[in-house]
């Protein structure tokens, strides 16, 4: 098979997979009524609104309730209530997939971003980014250099002191929740020690500002949590993998050959294990952009993804929470993509 035919048949089963994603989340929230809930407060609200306009201009009652009537119901018809479920839920697909996200029903969602209500879903999801990229993909980024830096040398010290350190290290941090490893570290930095912040939301000035003195007093309590409760994940992993491949023939011919332990590791394990190790960084890091860490963000205040997700859905924000969903699952299909053409680079079985 041909790298384009591969390659087009992985992207077209991709693309399935989005818009497949899209429509479950989009009829999840119309069947169950969530979003038909949603509109009519929206309906409620913005009729008040257009009353108190009215009155203030002097209209009489009659007229007043006259154009409100049909201000009610051309926002029924703008908002789809005057269709079945299904069919909503269909517009609502529609929008997402040309990237027509809409407003944030909700002025708590705009208050994370930064923004004054009423504010785009795309404006709110686009100030955000930049915060968990500063938090939770430079957390993965870290972990990635330090793992591929002691990854190849477990081969070679398995039931070694470095690799019972590994062991304990990874048994230790993977057992404690993230969230509760946060909730100790302001406890030592920031209450007994005075040496953090209690909470980062005071980042979006900072961020706004382009202020990196500020930026990093914000940001270093949480992304050295973040790094020490992850870190212990990805250590194990990658040795499970470099010990697999430690144990292949070709490994014990070239150690056979004389070659140094450096040149076994680097040229022989480390590229061998590049393909599952590669997969695990790749997807870790695009999920982190639109994932954040929604639990871990409140310990914080930290206003990244996590926290508009989770605003949100108790917000019931439904454009917000589908954009987001949508850019996720966008995210996740990219990553898969970018990975089918460097599993053709790294291992050339592949396009067989």
């Amino acid at each position: 098979m041909s790298v384009t035919r591969r390659l087009t048949q992985r992207a077209i089963t991709l693309t399935v997979s989005l818009i497949a994603i899209v429509v479950l989340t989009a009829v999840i929230l119309s069947l169950t009524g969530y979003d038909e809930k949603v509109y009519k407060a929206i309906i409620d609200g913005e009729k008040r609104v257009y009353q108190q306009q009215l009155q203030r201009m002097g209209v009489s009652a009659e007229e007043i309730t006259r154009r409100v009537r049909e201000y009610e119901k051309t926002l029924i018809s703008l908002y789809g209530l005057d269709q079945p479920p299904v069919v909503r839920a269909f517009m609502n697909v529609r929008n997402i997939m040309f990237l027509n996200l809409g407003y944030a029903q909700s002025a708590d969602t705009c208050s994370v971003a930064g923004l004054p209500f009423p504010c785009r879903v795309s404006d709110a999801i686009m100030a955000v980014i930049p915060r968990s990229i500063l938090l939770v993909t430079l957390a993965e980024f870290v972990c990635v250099v330090i793992v591929l830096q002691i990854g190849p040398l477990l081969a070679y010290k398995r039931g070694g002191i470095l690799d019972k350190t590994v062991i304990s290290y990874a048994a230790i941090f993977n057992a404690i929740p993230l969230w509760w490893l946060a909730m100790l570290f302001i406890l030592i930095f920031a209450y007994t020690l005075g040496l953090a912040p209690s909470t980062s939301r005071p980042i979006v000035a900072a961020i706004n500002s382009l202020n990196i003195v500020e930026i990093v007093k914000y940001m270093w309590l949480p992304l050295l949590v973040s790094v020490v409760g992850l870190l212990g994940g990805w250590l194990y992993s990658v040795r499970a993998m470099v010990l697999r491949v430690s144990a292949e023939d070709f490994v014990v011919t070239a150690k056979a050959k004389g070659l140094s332990d450096a040149d076994v590791a680097r040229k022989h394990v480390l590229r061998a294990s590049m393909p599952p190790v590669i997969t695990s960084i790749v997807l870790a890091l695009s999920t982190s952009i639109f994932g954040g860490y929604m639990i871990t963000e409140a310990v914080f205040d930290w206003p990244g993804m996590g926290t508009l997700f989770r605003v949100a859905i108790t917000n019931s924000d439904s454009p917000t929470v589908l954009g987001l969903v949508f850019m996720s699952s966008l995210a996740y299909v990219v990553a898969r993509f970018i990975l089918e053409i460097l599993y053709m680079i790294l291992d050339p079985r592949v396009r067989i």
